[in-house]
């Protein structure tokens, strides 16, 4: 009977909260209701014959296992809520992957060293940063959109830029949590503060400024944000 009893709370509960979704399909909605345009990626290849960590595209070699999209590339990411529950719910696991520029966020990564020294050092330099996606291999600070043309005006007129720094801009990707791609699982270093409104972002020119000034103070002379 106690059994019963249970089982029938359970199933009220159930129908009172409605089923539990998936990580990434929640996660997905998250990003619909920012304005933030997703899409899946590919994902991995399945378990077996040590292709476990490769991608499940057909290139053998391919530089990001699991984390870029479908043949329909970028263009195809939405905030359309049917749209990313269809997505979803045929490929659960499937990773979220955003789509940059535009009106959604862009990011500047660095290898996952030089990116932990990054943020320790910018925390020191008391510089406000956004949310921080983290990889085994590489973290990615979220910025505000910018143009590639904005982009390359203010490069040019750097000194110095450190060379491990990448630029996820207009028409580029950035896989979010909680995928987990061929390179292992993705995670917030930094998570989007809580609250119905879409992240803050830092200017990409502040967050550029304060990373080379970051990647020269290092005793020696070099640049710490090297690795």
């Amino acid at each position: 009977m106690r059994e019963i009893l249970g089982r029938r709370r359970r199933l009220r509960l159930w129908r009172k909260r409605g089923p539990v979704q998936p990580a990434q399909l929640e996660a997905a909605l998250t990003c619909a209701a920012w304005r933030w345009p997703v899409i899946p990626g590919v994902g991995r290849a399945a378990a077996g014959g040590g292709r476990g960590r490769r991608c499940a595209c057909p290139d053998p070699e391919c530089a990001v296992p699991g984390a870029h999209p479908f043949d329909s590339g970028v263009l195809a990411a939405t905030t359309d809520e049917r749209m990313l529950r269809w997505w979803w719910t045929n490929r659960p696991t499937a990773p979220v992957v955003l789509a940059t520029g535009g009106k959604a966020p862009c990011a500047v990564s660095l290898p996952a060293l030089a990116g932990a020294a990054a943020l320790t050092e910018l925390d020191r330099m008391g510089v406000r940063l956004g949310p921080v996606v983290a990889t085994p291999t590489r973290w990615s600070l979220l910025v505000a959109p910018y143009s590639l043309e904005r982009l390359g005006e203010l490069l040019y007129v750097k000194d110095r830029v450190p060379g491990s720094l990448r630029f996820h801009g207009e028409g580029g990707y950035l896989v979010l949590p909680p995928s987990e791609t061929g390179t292992g699982q993705v995670r917030w270093e930094r998570e989007p503060a809580p609250g119905a409104a879409a992240p803050w972002l830092p200017d990409v020119e502040t967050m550029v400024d304060a990373l080379v000034e970051a990647s020269t103070n290092a005793p020696d002379g070099g640049s710490r944000l090297a690795h």
